[in-house]
């Protein structure tokens, strides 16, 4: 993965679940600030602008962040330094965060994206293929399963249990474990919103 892009693509060219709630802002009407803006949160964005047969489309997610330009690159901005040089995180961990919350939020548009991110940080297809399940399995380290367990809690509950808590930073020094709740919280708010929208996607095709 690049340093400091999240990777805001097609995610298998996924389409809205039935009419979008809220309409994406098409690419061809994008004005300037638009495309300074949004672009530069894009992995190599000459692809998409070559005007080549085979160059892919504007990914939809972006054109859905057009509606709000201060919002979006706020927001683009933070999930940007959560993949970046600053990030205090083991990429792997993050990805597993990231794909425990677009499971259980039935998020197919961060499945679909994450889960290939997630191999490319080290995830097995073992690991990918009980994201699902309980997160008992042995197939999981004491952290490991301590980050499944917080991101169940933060959905459920809205907080994290004195239990895993303490699982957590057996594992995790201040700043590593202050980030992973920003990853859990900030990836609940995305699949919320984009769920809400109506960028949904069949998530059991994803897996």
């Amino acid at each position: 993965m690049a340093s400091g892009r999240i990777r805001w693509d097609n995610a298998d060219l996924m389409t809205f679940s039935s009419q979008p709630r809220l309409a994406p802002v098409p690419f061809a009407e994008w004005d300037d600030d638009m495309r300074a803006t949004l672009l530069s949160h894009l992995r190599r964005p000459e692809r998409y602008l070559s005007g080549a047969p085979d160059a892919p489309p504007m990914p939809v997610v972006l054109e859905l962040f057009a509606n709000h330009l201060p919002l979006s690159e706020t927001f683009l901005t933070f999930t940007d330094m959560m993949a970046g040089d600053q990030s205090k995180l083991e990429p792997r961990i993050r990805e597993l965060a990231i794909l425990r919350v677009a499971w259980r939020t039935r998020s197919g548009y961060e499945w679909s994206q994450h889960r290939r991110m997630g191999a490319d940080e080290g995830l097995s297809e073992a690991q990918l293929d009980a994201l699902p399940d309980e997160p008992s399995s042995a197939l999981w380290s004491p952290a490991e399963r301590a980050v499944l367990t917080a991101a169940d809690e933060m959905i459920d509950s809205f907080a994290v249990s004195d239990e895993t808590w303490a699982a957590l930073t057996s594992s995790f020094e201040a700043a590593p474990l202050f980030e992973l709740l920003f990853v859990i919280g900030g990836y609940l708010c995305l699949a919320t919103v984009l769920n809400s929208i109506g960028l949904r996607g069949d998530i059991s095709e994803a897996s």
